[in-house]
């Protein structure tokens, strides 16, 4: 009799262990979904926020053209190594009829010249992608900005009147936003990849940025602001 309820004791033991580990791990599951949540609600915030500024945000016939859009939101630059910067964010890409955007797929984007204004420890990085072939580049895999595709600082304003020959042949332009100063940087040498565990959190399976941006998936609940804010400054794309 002994011995049974020594058997029971330590199965009951192990069933408990074995449920706070679930627990532990689906409330981790809960913060990373909120987290994934969060930022997209802060790329929506970034997106509003800049085409709302007068004569400085992205000059509308630019954003017309673009084929796709990368925002990072509070890109940080860590304390712990010199100069390191890292920052999570979304690519989001024109439907293949050039009306209306994707769902977004999870980025990564590290290092590299991100012009931090006055001292700035975070800064919003808007990349607008102009031809096919930077989104075949970034979709592949990791991906250098500078080195995989010609990069400029993007004019700000209404119109691009003010463009230069770099930024007319530009694949990428890229802009930054530090403590509300909203200016074209050009990043070279930052590097993007995947943000898998994103994408598993939006969609609830590993899926691939090619998949996601260049498919038919249904974009989540939580990317409606974000979608909502780029169609409403330019919901359907102008062909060069």
């Amino acid at each position: 009799m002994r011995v049974r309820k020594l058997i029971a004791a330590a199965a009951l033991l192990a069933l408990v262990a074995s449920a706070g580990s679930w627990v532990s791990k689906s409330a981790a599951r809960t913060k990373s979904d909120n987290d994934t949540t969060k930022r997209l609600d802060t790329a929506a915030d970034v997106m509003s926020e800049i085409m709302a500024s007068p004569d400085k945000g992205i000059p509308q016939d630019l954003l017309d053209k673009s084929i796709c859009a990368v925002i990072v939101p509070k890109v940080k630059k860590g304390a712990f190594v010199f100069g390191a910067k890292y920052g999570r964010g979304f690519i989001v890409c024109r439907k293949q009829n050039g009306r209306g955007w994707s769902a977004p797929a999870g980025v990564k984007v590290e290092g590299g010249s991100f012009g931090f204004q006055i001292g700035g420890s975070e800064t919003d990085v808007v990349m607008l992608l102009m031809n096919q072939s930077a989104i075949d580049k970034l979709l592949s895999s990791k991906f250098t900005i500078g080195a995989d595709a010609s990069v400029a600082a993007g004019p700000v304003g209404r119109t691009s009147s003010a463009e230069t020959d770099a930024q007319l042949h530009a694949e990428l332009l890229t802009y930054s936003r530090t403590r509300g100063l909203f200016a074209g940087v050009a990043l070279n040498g930052a590097t993007l990849r995947p943000d898998d565990d994103a994408n598993k959190d939006l969609y609830g399976n590993p899926m691939s940025n090619k998949d996601v941006v260049m498919g038919s998936v249904q974009a989540p609940p939580s990317a409606a602001r974000l979608i909502g804010e780029l169609n409403k400054y330019s919901r359907r794309r102008e062909s060069e």
